[in-house]
């Protein structure tokens, strides 16, 4: 980590103390973040972003330590998954304790919990002193953003972001909720069921009559500025393809697009994923009218993928 690092890393943790916004990177998304046991400094993150207040919020942590001072009574299935997972891109929903404020939980019982993988967050979180919850740093619902200069688009006032160049993962973390027979899936990510299973059953009965227990849940979310629908390439029109902006998986069909984003040069998933969100934030940015996206093969991390381009592409029917 360099000098310039390093001295941004002291203001962010400065800043988070005094109740301010942070902006930093993670191996997923750039996090907007909160000291997040000050609960005016968390309402922020919902006005900033105009999120709902129902839509809860992870907590990121630096130590194992502290999961035992947010959460109530972690079991040995939770301690078993951190030390496989974490640092990593999997967040787990436990039941909190009493210090998290009730506007990071949105008023439930549970919260969000995950330890980042990336140097800049996790000394961000240790300088600071406090657990940090953040979100990503977008406007609600929109793309989310894996660069600094992504962040700055949506927010170009905020009070501080720290560069630390492109994510390396590029989609959200997996989450899952710990149920009394092994887990739920609430939201796919890089980590994969099949991988948890290998540490904790997956538990396919138990439910919840609660809407939203993480982010990521809402039928709509990810979206570019542009309408986007999922489509083999093959199946536009030709008069519709030069107004289109094609997220190409295959490199195949991609004649007389208007503009064409090769995630990947081998149809690698893994490349993808860390492709995908800026490709998005490109089209949206270009002159093309809408968004394409070539559906990807669900397996592994593409059910990730496809969970965030039909997201990304929803549209409520009247």
């Amino acid at each position: 980590m360099d000098i310039n690092t390093s001295a941004d890393i002291e203001k962010g943790a400065a800043y988070l103390r005094e109740g301010r916004l942070v902006a930093f990177p993670t191996e997923t998304v750039y996090g907007l973040g909160a000291d997040a046991l000050n609960p005016m400094a968390v309402a922020k993150i919902f006005e900033l972003k105009e999120r709902p207040s129902f839509d809860p919020l992870i907590v990121h942590i630096a130590e194992l330590s502290e999961l035992e001072k947010l959460t109530v009574e972690p079991d040995e299935r939770v301690l078993a998954l951190a030390e496989r997972f974490w640092p990593g891109p999997l967040t787990m929903v436990l039941n909190k304790s009493r210090i998290i404020p009730d506007i990071v939980t949105s008023g439930l019982p549970t919260v969000g919990i995950r330890m980042p993988d990336n140097e800049i967050a996790l000394s961000l979180i240790m300088t600071a002193g406090c657990p940090v919850a953040a979100p990503s740093a977008n406007k609600f619902g929109r793309t989310s953003p894996t660069t600094a200069a992504h962040v700055r688009k949506y927010f170009p006032d905020i009070d501080f972001i720290i560069d630390g160049g492109k994510t390396r993962v590029g989609i959200e973390s997996t989450v899952i909720g710990i149920t009394e027979y092994g887990f739920r899936l609430l939201r796919h990510g890089v980590v994969t069921r099949e991988e948890i299973e290998t540490i904790v059953p997956y538990d396919n009965t138990s439910k919840s009559d609660v809407l939203v227990i993480a982010p990521g849940m809402l039928k709509s979310h990810y979206s570019p500025a542009k309408h986007m629908i999922v489509s083999p390439p093959g199946k536009i029109s030709e008069s519709e393809r030069p107004k289109a902006g094609l997220l190409s998986f295959s490199g195949q069909d991609t004649e007389n697009y208007g503009r064409v984003m090769l995630l990947t040069q081998s149809m690698d998933l893994r490349e993808y994923a860390v492709n995908l969100f800026e490709a998005m934030h490109t089209l949206e940015e270009s002159e093309v009218e809408f968004i394409v996206a070539e559906p990807v093969p669900e397996t592994g991390i593409g059910i990730a993928i496809m969970d965030r381009l039909r997201k990304a592409s929803w549209t409520k029917k009247s």
